[in-house]
């Protein structure tokens, strides 16, 4: 299934699952960026990213992690 910016659900599932360990409110906006784009199944404009889009990203991501916990 390819991806794109606004799966933000699908992609804080798959970085949760590719980083367990890492909290996902210390991961400044460049590196999450660059792990949303290593994706697999990414295939989104990397001009599409905005810091709404990364932020959202971020507190889905944090969501889930806190839901697995």
């Amino acid at each position: 299934m390819k991806i794109t910016w606004t799966d933000t659900e699908e992609i804080a599932l798959q970085l949760l699952e590719k980083y367990p360990d890492v909290d996902p409110l210390s991961v400044r906006f460049t590196d999450l960026f660059k792990w949303v784009t290593e994706l697999e199944d990414f295939e989104g404009e990397k001009t599409g990213s905005k810091e709404k889009i990364l932020e959202a990203i971020q507190m889905m991501w944090l969501e889930e992690k806190e839901d697995q916990d």
